[in-house]
């Protein structure tokens, strides 16, 4: 601001002596340090010249060491930076004022502008809470933030499993001769330790004995360190008349990806830039910055809340090879993907593609061509062709229409088809356009898509089956979505509880035993006609608020008999639907089952929970959880993004043990080859883009110059493939 505005008065405020700082080192990105270089060219040279640089990342893990270069990452010591800084304003002549604690704002009553950059726990922001509307979310994990005379030569993870349960340390060079050593770990594991009653010293000591090997001698330093929690800052706005807030104290983002400096200094960039667009006028100028800075800022946070919950849930991930541990953690905020880091290092890709391809029992290739195997089916490759409602059958007959539809999508190369949602009952369906298979003339329809799959291509077809509940008897979707048939077209409705799906919906019945008999008797017709018309995998629904997702959601299922209460009780209904499918189904194929792994609404399902419903599932036999989320009541609230469910399909692929698909705005072959290589799901299911693109998988090959059998091209096609 001096720079910009020499003739005004600027007085920097600081409760602590000039030399004093917290932690040791701070790392910057080549975007960070452009906005430098912009802001202040003398700053930019004098920060780089003191720059320590450095380009690989390196994880240890279970007795390996794995090495991924082309980050590019640059660092410097927290207490240069402020050196550096402090000259720079004593030449623009800034006033600086040390260890002065500013107890009443009344003290700057005549300035023009107050800026807290007061930290994490900012007084100002604190005394205006009703107007900041501060949310400070507690992380779970504790960590002490210390500093060793070891040089790591790269941005170094160590994870060590103990006796009392893992540790991850955050270690990276800041100059020629130190390195910051961030040790974080789970309460539980903290307190088995013995360190909430350590004193520093102890735990020094302790850590020092942990990380022996890799400290190769060298001690770790402490500077005002302390065993803590993250906290997530986020406020609603950012100013208050003349006051702003800047920094730590308006918004926090974690340590693992490194950002903290960088926001705090960016704010201030874009904060002078607003002043100097508007001036004179404070509150527009204070609006404009908020305005410029909220989206770059939530966008980073949400990165970091990813980032934050990979490590605070590390454990889940101890089963994993290190070559998939290390790309689960490079991609854990979706910043970083499988392609990203073949530009970046394409030796350390083609590694973990051989070892992918090697844990596939596939040839070597991008991930998503590696095959897959569920009992006796396998399939060739990792795409799935999500469920997709046509409404387009005639009394649950589906025709050419669907012919046409699943046989293209059957031929561009995906792995597995799967048929829309598929009704059991004519009372079961959504729209009177739905498909069935509730007749004999249902399974022969069907047969005749299944044998055009079989013959034209080398991609699996599977049926998911299912029932309406009381999201049925609507008009068809493309007309208008959930608008409920007019009375006398429409047929009763069943549900778990008499609850409308939504104002003007007709009131479902509730259940009694005799009908969730006959329903499940529905199901089993259904899987025997699913039998004869030679499906390859058949996949029950219990997502998207339909019948059997009703009842396990505790926001639509309020029964106070043996079937509602607790989730036991509520999964008690879907579980004898399950064991007596899993009974009329095959027992050489598999099953899956289609959840919806969070309601996304207030006092209903969460993540937690879907581990717990697929626990059950996988006891009866299940073989492959889809996990969807959502779609359960019109109260749901989703947090949409690229890739937005696999956070599910992740929790419960790696707690359970269990096979999972992922679905969910995935988007590119990219997203699939990291989706599925870093251990987040096993398959990857994608709607629009195979609507766009009956040949995204093919496309994918062409693309990648994939030539192996992990796709195979119709012949009328092989002029376009790859040599």
């Amino acid at each position: 601001m001096k720079q910009a505005r020499p003739e005004s008065e600027v007085v920097v405020i600081e409760r602590n002596r000039a030399d004093d700082t917290f932690g040791w080192g701070v790392v910057f990105s080549n975007e960070t340090l452009g906005n430098f270089k912009e802001a202040d060219p003398v700053s930019f040279r004098r920060i780089t010249e003191s720059f320590a640089y450095w380009d690989n990342i390196d994880t240890y893990f279970k007795g390996k060491v794995i090495r991924s270069g082309g980050h590019g990452f640059c660092g410097i010591a927290r207490r240069r930076l402020l050196q550096i800084l402090q000259e720079r304003c004593v030449e623009l002549g800034v006033v600086l004022r040390f260890e002065h604690e500013s107890e009443d704002l009344g003290e700057f009553a005549g300035a023009d502008l107050i800026v807290a950059a007061d930290g994490i726990n900012s007084r100002i922001r604190g005394q205006h809470e009703d107007v900041f509307q501060p949310s400070i979310e507690p992380g779970k994990a504790r960590f002490i933030w210390l500093g060793t005379t070891r040089h790591f030569e790269a941005f170094t993870f160590i994870i060590r499993d103990t006796e009392h349960g893992l540790f991850q340390v955050h270690a990276y060079p800041f100059d020629a001769n130190t390195s910051t050593f961030i040790v974080e770990t789970d309460p539980e594991t903290w307190r088995r330790a013995g360190l909430d009653t350590a004193s520093i010293e102890d735990s020094v000591a302790y850590l020092e004995r942990l990380f022996a090997p890799e400290l190769q001698g060298h001690r770790l330093m402490t500077n005002k360190s302390a065993w803590i929690n993250f906290r997530t800052i986020s406020c609603k706005t950012w100013w208050h008349r003349n006051m702003v807030l800047i920094g730590d104290a308006a918004h926090t983002a974690h340590f693992s990806i490194g950002s903290g400096t960088k926001l705090a200094m960016e704010d201030a960039i874009a904060l002078v830039a607003a002043l100097q667009h508007k001036p004179g006028d404070v509150p527009g100028a204070l609006a404009a910055y908020h305005e410029a800075r909220w989206l770059d800022v939530a966008k980073l946070q949400r990165a970091a809340r990813v980032s934050q919950a990979w490590f605070e849930d590390i454990s889940r991930y101890k089963h994993m090879a290190p070559e998939q541990l290390v790309l689960s953690m490079m991609t854990r905020s979706k910043r970083v993907t499988h392609g990203n880091l073949r530009v970046r290092d394409a030796g350390y890709v083609a590694e973990l593609d051989q070892w992918f391809a090697g844990h596939s029992a596939a040839e070597v290739g991008p991930p998503m061509f590696s095959g897959f195997t569920l009992r006796e089916l396998r399939l060739q490759n990792r795409v799935v062709v999500s469920p997709m409602c046509q409404y387009s059958a005639q009394d649950g007959l589906v025709n050419d229409w669907h012919l046409v539809h699943l046989g293209a999508l059957a031929t561009g190369g995906a792995g597995l088809v799967m048929t829309e949602m598929t009704d059991v009952s004519a009372d079961g369906r959504i729209t009177t356009g739905c498909a069935g298979l509730y007749a004999p003339e249902h399974a022969a329809a069907w047969r005749r898509v299944v044998d055009f799959v079989h013959a034209q291509s080398s991609a699996k077809i599977g049926v998911q089956i299912a029932h309406a509940g009381r999201k049925g008897a609507t008009i068809h979707r493309w007309d208008r979505s959930d608008v409920p048939l007019p009375v006398g077209e429409a047929w009763e409705l069943l549900a778990p509880s008499p609850i409308a799906w939504a104002p003007g919906f007709q009131v479902p019945r509730a259940m009694d035993v005799a009908d969730m008999d006959r329903v499940c008797a529905d199901f089993v017709r259904a899987t025997g006609l699913a039998v004869e018309a030679g499906f390859d995998l058949l996949e029950l629904h219990m997502a998207h608020g339909y019948l059997l997702s009703s009842f396990i959601s505790p926001l639509t299922n309020l029964r106070d008999d043996a079937f509602g209460g607790d989730l036991a009780g509520r999964m008690r209904f879907p579980l004898q639907v399950f064991r007596a499918v899993r009974a009329a189904w095959p027992q050489a194929k598999p099953m899956s089952v289609r959840i919806s792994a969070t309601d996304w609404a207030a006092g209903g399902l969460t993540g937690d929970d879907a581990v717990e419903v697929a626990r059950m599932l996988k006891a009866e036999g299940c073989d492959l959880i889809d996990v969807s989320a959502g779609q359960t009541t019109p109260q749901s609230r989703p947090v949409y993004g690229r890739m937005f469910q696999t956070q599910f399909s992740d929790q419960i692929r790696n707690e359970l043990g269990i096979a999972t698909v992922a679905v969910g705005n995935i988007q590119d072959w990219d997203q699939v080859n990291t989706i599925v290589a870093s251990g987040r799901a096993d398959l990857c299911a994608l709607a629009r883009p195979h609507l766009v693109d009956p040949h995204f998988t093919l496309r994918a090959a062409l693309e990648q110059g994939y030539t192996g059998p992990g796709v195979s091209w119709p012949r009328q096609y092989l002029a376009a493939r790859p040599r």
